[in-house]
């Protein structure tokens, strides 16, 4: 069995509706969870305070902002190399859900940054960079929505997925690459000095399930109704010239 098969939209309407409800028991479960324990179970950070629990939305919705700029650099790539349109719909499903998790993560950030930094905004290399990153994500969904010519849409946004996959890069590794800012490093590290307690990182694992499950049923639900919308375009353009 090749992946290929599912870029077939009868086989992935029935993929897709056999995983969209696991998805989303699952991930309401785990965000139930996580959410739970760490909102009310955790206790105050020293030097923190109850400040540190904005990490169980902000965290996760960073790392989701990222990751789904990644899903759509990849199927825009296999838009422009195989023109399999399943793949394209799929990045334009993806883009609004990407969007709320860039905000989410600027308004979180910023929650956290007023009491820690005494600021709600700095011009701090990853803050910046996120900030670039949502507005491409807002050109993105207008460049689609501009273009009638759906292929020609997918072209466009395609490219300029590729070009704003440089700030998404940027905003992974913003404090890697200068040193000075006032945003800290990882919260989730390999480096023991740099990870957080164990305390607060077993409930941001179930925040992070929730989150990524999350999207998963979001992207398979949005998808499902971009296949059925280029149907019913494709049956009244049929109409039309009858």
């Amino acid at each position: 069995m090749s992946i290929w098969e599912y870029a077939n939209p009868v086989k992935f309407m029935k993929t897709s509706g056999l995983i969209l409800p696991w998805a989303t028991g699952l991930a309401v479960v785990s965000l139930a969870v996580g959410l739970f324990w760490g909102f009310f179970l955790t206790p105050e950070a020293e030097n923190f305070g109850s400040s540190v629990k904005v990490i169980y939305v902000h965290v996760p919705a960073a790392m989701m902002a990222i990751n789904i700029w990644a899903m759509m650099l990849v199927t825009s790539l296999i838009w422009l190399i195989r023109r399999h349109h399943v793949s394209a719909l799929a990045a334009k499903a993806a883009a609004p859900i990407g969007a709320v998790m860039t905000l989410a993560a600027l308004i979180t950030g910023a929650v956290w940054g007023q009491p820690m930094w005494g600021t709600w905004w700095e011009w701090d290399p990853r803050l910046t960079s996120f900030l670039i990153l949502f507005l491409f994500y807002l050109g993105y969904m207008a460049l689609w929505s501009a273009i009638d010519n759906p292929d020609t849409a997918a072209d466009l946004t395609s490219v300029l997925c590729l070009v704003g996959s440089v700030f998404a890069v940027l905003s992974r590794y913003a404090v890697n690459f200068w040193n000075q800012g006032l945003h800290q490093g990882a919260t989730l590290s390999l480096d023991k000095a740099e990870h957080i307690a164990d305390v607060y990182w077993f409930p941001l694992l179930f925040c992070l399930a929730g989150f990524i499950l999350f999207f998963v049923a979001l992207v398979l639900l949005r998808t499902r109704t971009e296949i059925r919308l280029r149907r019913i375009k494709a049956l009244e353009q049929r109409e039309r010239m009858a």
